[in-house]
């Protein structure tokens, strides 16, 4: 694991040879039904927790898309951004028809929303002209908290949150840090939070990634109405 804070940007590198993500269903986004990852954290994946942290826009929101170990949510859209799980629980991001899947790989799990923040190793035309448009609709101003996930050349996941940023800042830290695709997970204060997680005891103890993050009540650790992003040790 590799944190930083730049310009306002928290940023969690995840090298995949040690860690994997599970996509977990919301109770409102995705049901409680029919999910190997439901709407908590499971006793089965405590033990191996490192994080976790927010997924992406709700399911009834433009441009999404939710499947996992067969069910499906919401319909997968040709071109969106993608966050892909194979089978071999390695993950990867791009847009779905064009980067992913990859040949020859089976498919666990997907997770889309919009179009790509970076790709190619640079950030998208609209990032900065088509804010709430192209990136979501915010309470109050552009700058809002906002989160996002990226791979780089090597296969390492980034995430990148902030409480208070816009697209581009969120495109650019993702680039810095060696992101080729990105995608922008969910925004405003109430949704975006991450958490490492502690193991004194036989309960995971939560420890907020962003500085000024509002939180996630239960920490991804009890019920949740909305999709998360769990990490846990290979």
């Amino acid at each position: 694991m590799w944190l930083a804070q730049r310009e306002g940007v928290t940023l969690m590198r995840i090298d995949q040879r040690y860690a994997h993500l599970h996509l977990h269903a919301g109770s409102s986004d995705g049901g409680t039904e029919g999910w190997r990852f439901g709407d908590k954290i499971e006793s089965f994946e405590r033990a191996s927790l490192i994080a976790a942290f927010n997924g992406a826009f709700r399911l009834s929101y433009k441009d999404t898309g939710f499947a996992a170990g067969g069910h499906v949510a919401e319909p997968l859209k040709q071109g969106l951004a993608s966050v892909v799980t194979y089978t071999n629980g390695i993950s990867d991001i791009g847009a779905w028809g064009v980067n992913v899947p990859q040949r020859g790989f089976a498919v666990y799990s997907v997770l889309q929303n919009q179009t790509l923040l970076v790709d190619g190793g640079a950030p998208a035309a609209n990032v900065s002209g088509c804010v709430v448009s192209c990136w979501g609709a915010t309470i109050g101003g552009e700058t809002v908290a906002r989160s996002s996930l990226g791979i780089d050349r090597r296969g390492d996941l980034i995430w990148a949150a902030s409480a208070g940023a816009v697209p581009a800042q969120l495109a650019q830290a993702q680039i810095a840090a060696g992101a080729q695709r990105a995608l922008e997970l969910d925004i405003n204060p109430d949704w975006v939070a991450g958490y490492l997680y502690l193991h004194p005891a036989l309960i995971p103890v939560p420890v907020p990634l962003v500085p000024g993050q509002y939180g996630i009540a239960g920490d991804f650790l009890v019920p949740y109405t909305r999709d998360f992003l769990a990490l846990v040790a290979s």
